[in-house]
């Protein structure tokens, strides 16, 4: 890429069904130049996450679609080039919103900024990030668990599966992990200590669910939705909760699949419980705090898949949608100064 040049990959056309290549576009323009109380970023590190699917639609959601043409949201860790903004330097790092892009100009308002000494700069998108805000408010406010009961985490090896069922581990609960193949459960039993793990696609779910919850479940950390929760709800115990956080199961299809028999929801006064973690920005800094100690204490384990270059983005991101990486997924645009 030249140099003087910003490389941004655009939403080119909407999906139908899975993503594909010529659904991105990549493109160079010049690199902006920030004006009144803007900064200009530097892109070290782009998330990206199952969300996404849902803004290259333009089907009704919580959040905007993106507009074709536009740069592809995502967030971003990034260092600061240049700045107009009185509560920013060149040189700070900084989390924030930049997307698909090699630089970013923003007003300063999304941005937050980062220590190096506390953690990598690449957690911030990950475990002390939204993934990781995510499933500590999912779990432990929708999900209210409580020692001694039973967990199901679907998705478990991923960015918000695998933190949602080590904070279950530390809260002293039974907890169980769906997967998508043997060697992500193997890390979820071995390297994470979840006490079981399905493999979705080589076992019975069902008669799996049966065997390793053999007390039933009293929490499900719903990732995927479809067949998993479909399974789920016929192990449920009486008063069980269900954070609903992703429907990675459905983000490609291109017609709604019916939804499982919910009666068992009624039988056992169940609560399932739809989870954004915008809701739950005032209350940052709890997070932070207890996350970073167990960090700290190594009772928290954390996994990154790293992509290097940019323009392998949307290869990475159609894999993501399939289950194909192996913790939590992240493109490095450019250089690391702190690794």
């Amino acid at each position: 890429m030249n140099s003087s040049m910003n490389q941004q990959i655009l939403l080119n056309s909407r999906p139908i069904g899975e993503p594909k290549e010529s659904d991105f576009a990549l493109v160079e323009t010049p690199i902006p130049e920030p004006g009144e109380g803007e900064v200009l970023n530097r892109t070290i590190y782009l998330s990206l996450d199952p969300y996404m699917r849902g803004r290259m639609s333009d089907r009704a959601s919580y959040a905007a679609a993106v507009e074709l043409g536009s740069v592809m949201v995502g967030g971003t860790v990034s260092q600061v080039m240049k700045s107009n903004h009185p509560q920013f330097s060149a040189g700070d790092f900084v989390l924030g919103y930049d997307g698909w892009q090699a630089y970013g100009i923003s007003r300063g308002e999304t941005l937050r900024k980062l220590d190096p000494k506390e953690a990598p700069l690449s957690y911030a998108l990950g475990v002390t990030g939204m993934p990781g805000m995510t499933a500590y408010f999912a779990l432990l406010d929708v999900g209210q668990p409580q020692a001694g009961e039973t967990v199901v985490v679907s998705a478990a090896s991923g960015a918000v599966g695998a933190v949602a069922g080590q904070i279950a581990l530390i809260k002293g609960l039974r907890v169980v992990g769906v997967a998508g193949s043997d060697a992500k459960c193997d890390y979820v039993v071995k390297e994470l200590g979840f006490d079981a793990c399905i493999n979705r696609k080589t076992q019975d779910l069902s008669s799996a669910l049966k065997a390793t919850c053999p007390k039933g479940i009293d929490v499900y950390f719903d990732n995927t939705a479809g067949s998993i929760l479909e399974a789920v709800l016929q192990q449920i115990n009486q008063g069980a909760r269900i954070p609903l956080v992703g429907l990675i199961s459905q983000y490609n299809a291109e017609n709604l699949p019916p939804g499982p028999n919910l009666m068992p929801l009624l039988i056992k006064r169940a609560l399932i419980k739809g989870f954004l973690v915008s809701d739950y920005q005032h209350r940052h800094s709890e997070f932070v705090k207890d996350v970073s100690s167990w960090l700290q204490e190594g009772k928290l384990k954390y996994k990154e898949d790293v992509v290097q270059k940019l323009e392998n983005a949307p290869h990475a991101f159609m894999g993501l949608l399939q289950g194909k990486n192996f913790g939590k997924l992240i493109v490095q645009v450019s250089s690391d100064p702190t690794r």
